[in-house]
């Protein structure tokens, strides 16, 4: 056991020291690196898991600048980070690329392995009504949060049920119920239940009845996520 912890203290350190702004030219090399191999941007240069979500709405995991080019080329205007504007290399490197490119970069701050705070999915509502299209929505991977920020896309934005709008939670994008992120999947059950007994909207349930920390306790009670 202690040699766990110190080889995942060791894993962490090591990452944190590459995780770095991008101020001077050694630290912009160390970001480089972070963002390839720590962040894994070596597997984003082919792999994309991009997908339309509804006219003019996008879904991907984390571009690479060239990605980002790209983009741009086929007419994207905004770029919705699913994973929070803190200081961290992918967010830095993302910032500038939009800068370069001309896209105007809106952050949102989204869980994938536990409920979101109310707030921060209230937020994630309210970019959708205000950003410009076409955009693109993006985590890490494009599986979990992208999928979930899709499905209340469909809900909120474009008025689809609930059954329509929870397969963007699936295997095709690489996201797994069964997994903690399933977490996910258990809001969307959540609201479909109570929707059936008082025809409530998504925003209004989240804003009155959705308790982020109780959520959480009864996902971890009625299942057991593998990993």
């Amino acid at each position: 056991m202690k040699l766990f912890k110190r080889i995942t203290d060791w894993e962490r350190a090591l990452r944190n020291s590459y995780d770095v702004d991008l101020s001077t030219p050694e630290n912009r090399r160390r970001a480089h690196i972070y963002n390839l191999w720590f962040d894994h941007a070596v597997l984003r240069k082919v792999w994309t898991n991009f997908y339309p979500v509804a006219p003019g709405v996008y879904r991907s995991n984390q571009p690479t600048h060239e990605r980002f080019e790209r983009l741009k080329q086929m007419g994207i205007k905004t770029v919705l980070n699913l994973r929070g504007a803190a200081g961290a290399a992918h967010y830095l490197v993302e910032e500038e690329s939009c800068r370069r490119l001309g896209l105007t970069l809106v952050s949102v701050n989204l869980m994938a392995r536990q409920a979101a705070p109310r707030h921060d999915i209230l937020r994630l509502i309210r970019a959708f009504r205000e950003i410009e299209k076409p955009f693109v929505m993006h985590c890490k991977s494009g599986a979990d949060r992208a999928g979930f920020a899709s499905a209340i896309y469909l809900m909120e934005i474009e008025g689809r049920p609930v059954a329509e709008a929870r397969k963007m939670l699936g295997v095709k994008y690489i996201h797994f119920k069964w997994s903690r992120t399933g977490v996910l999947d258990y809001i969307l059950d959540r609201y479909e239940a109570r929707q059936a007994e008082t025809g409530i909207g998504f925003e209004d349930w989240i804003a009155t009845e959705y308790d982020a920390a109780r959520m959480q306790a009864d996902y971890l009670a009625n299942n057991k996520p593998i990993f």
